[in-house]
């Protein structure tokens, strides 16, 4: 399939839908297509928005965006693509993709582009082919790209990496709230959010975010890769980012451009640091070695002999051998 990448520069919706389904696919076409998209890339401010199901990401995400096409801080309306994950059924692989329906007051919006995309049993609350879609956007000329993801909750940080500021939406009412502070969720949070703001609880849920957060975050992100840090250049002096807390109700519109306020306070400052350009190289050293990992794996596939893989699994299965010895086996390591 030819991809007209001039007509997605341009904008044109049709020809950005198209690509935006060889992407998602993974098709030789889609792989080519970012290729030549990627060097028109890194213009976007990219937001993440994630938190446990319940919380009203979706509906938080519809009024984010409503005010940037119509209450700009600087009058100027922006250009907003959403990307909404939808977590896909274990069991037939199929996913609701209804996040749009929340987003209803957006539609026929020309300034505004929503895509559902299912997780395909990806953890860490993206698909894998997410990133993909978000640069697809960024080169179509997109100034605010919001991806929401799963709402899965304590698996959620792969966010972090991709996006430029996260915003972590909390609620009162939902349970224990020591679960927000497990396996790093407030760790990745730049804005906290307190959504529904009007339910019984509010100053309770907040007080104990408060204190959560003087624990859980250190005040420099550090990112993660196969369990190593991401090697960054020293920044001791430079202000160090604390997430402020937010109250909203996103059914109603309140809070809403007192958050836009601190997205724009969050962007200036990793402006001003240089942590917006660290965080770019974290996020493409990732994305590389990725890549890297795939490619290998798929030309070590093709270099194996017809059946062996079966035979030496076949071998696991029967306890003749254990996975150690059988990796051994497959990579040429052990004598058969």
């Amino acid at each position: 399939m030819t991809i007209d990448i001039p007509s997605v520069l341009d904008g044109n919706r049709l020809a950005l839908s198209r690509v935006l389904s060889q992407i998602e696919n993974d098709t030789p076409a889609g792989q080519q297509a970012l290729a030549e998209l990627f060097t028109h890339t890194g213009n976007a401010h990219l937001i993440g928005v994630t938190g446990a199901p319940g919380t009203g990401k979706s509906s938080l995400v519809n009024q984010i965006a409503a005010h940037y096409r119509h209450s700009p801080e600087d009058g100027s309306p922006k250009k907003v693509a959403i990307v909404a994950v939808d977590p896909s059924s274990p069991f037939s692989g199929g996913a609701v993709l209804g996040d749009r329906i929340r987003m209803k007051d957006l539609t026929g919006d020309p300034g505004v582009f929503i895509r559902s995309m299912a997780s395909r049993g990806s953890l860490g609350g993206l698909a894998k082919t997410t990133a993909g879609l978000v640069q697809a956007f960024d080169a179509a000329g997109f100034e605010i790209i919001l991806i929401e993801t799963v709402g899965a909750g304590q698996a959620e940080v792969e966010i972090a990496r991709l996006a430029h500021t996260t915003l972590v939406i909390e609620a009162p009412g939902l349970g224990d709230d020591i679960q927000a502070i497990k396996a790093g969720i407030l760790e990745i949070a730049d804005i906290l959010v307190v959504n529904k703001a009007d339910r019984p609880g509010i100053d309770q849920t907040e007080r104990a975010l408060k204190n959560m957060l003087q624990l859980a975050h250190p005040g420099r992100r550090v990112f993660q890769h196969y369990g190593k840090p991401i090697k960054q250049n020293n920044y001791e002096d430079e202000p160090v980012w604390l997430p402020p807390i937010q109250r909203t109700i996103a059914t109603e519109g309140k809070g809403v451009p007192e958050l836009i306020g601190l997205i724009a306070n969050h962007k200036a400052h990793l402006t001003n640091t240089g942590d917006l350009a660290r965080r770019e190289r974290a996020r493409l050293t990732a994305e590389l070695d990725l890549r890297i990992e795939e490619a290998l794996v798929a030309r070590w596939q093709d270099s194996l002999s017809d059946g062996k893989y079966s035979q030496i699994l076949a071998q696991v299965i029967a306890r003749e051998i254990s996975p150690q010895q059988a990796v051994q086996k497959l990579l040429g390591l052990e004598e058969e």
